[in-house]
């Protein structure tokens, strides 16, 4: 899922075209850069599921991006996924919503990379968090989320 940006420079020559190499992050590669709070990590199987809910989510505008807006709308009381990233630093930026979570009994869970959930909302610019609220055009895919990040362990 993962596409690491073109790497200026760094070129490929074969039989005079030139090609930009393109390579993709492992799932085990992106865990390694994690924060010592990201958890519950989602698995890889979830991970996915939550990225083409995010995508399909945002297609529709029924999606909250950012700390800030993420936050705002967790204290209005509004419901929905928390999709927070593993990858943050500082963690001070982001660390409070998961006790937000909890406190309104909101399901929430780590994925490995910022820049694949930026992506996957349709954006260039990676992003440490997001809500994705349910929808009636998604909600088989929404369900299956809520159900299995809900099931996942919570942290003591």
């Amino acid at each position: 899922m993962t596409k690491v940006k073109k790497e200026k420079g760094i070129k490929e020559e074969e039989a005079g075209v030139t090609e930009t190499v393109v390579t993709e992050k492992s799932y085990q590669e992106l865990i390694a850069n994690i924060n010592p709070i990201a958890n519950p990590l989602a698995t890889k199987k979830l991970s996915k599921k939550l990225y083409k809910c995010v995508k399909k989510a945002s297609k529709l505008k029924q999606i909250r991006r950012g700390v800030k807006e993420v936050q705002k709308f967790i204290n209005k009381g509004e419901t929905g996924i928390v999709v927070l990233a593993g990858d943050t630093l500082p963690i001070d930026v982001y660390c409070h919503l998961p006790v937000m979570c909890e406190d309104r009994s909101l399901p929430y869970a780590y994925i490995p990379s910022k820049v694949d959930l930026g992506s996957s909302a349709g954006s260039k610019r990676p992003t440490c968090v997001i809500m994705i609220k349910p929808h009636e055009d998604y909600k088989e895919a929404y369900d299956e989320c809520f159900e299995e990040v809900s099931a996942l362990p919570k942290p003591l």
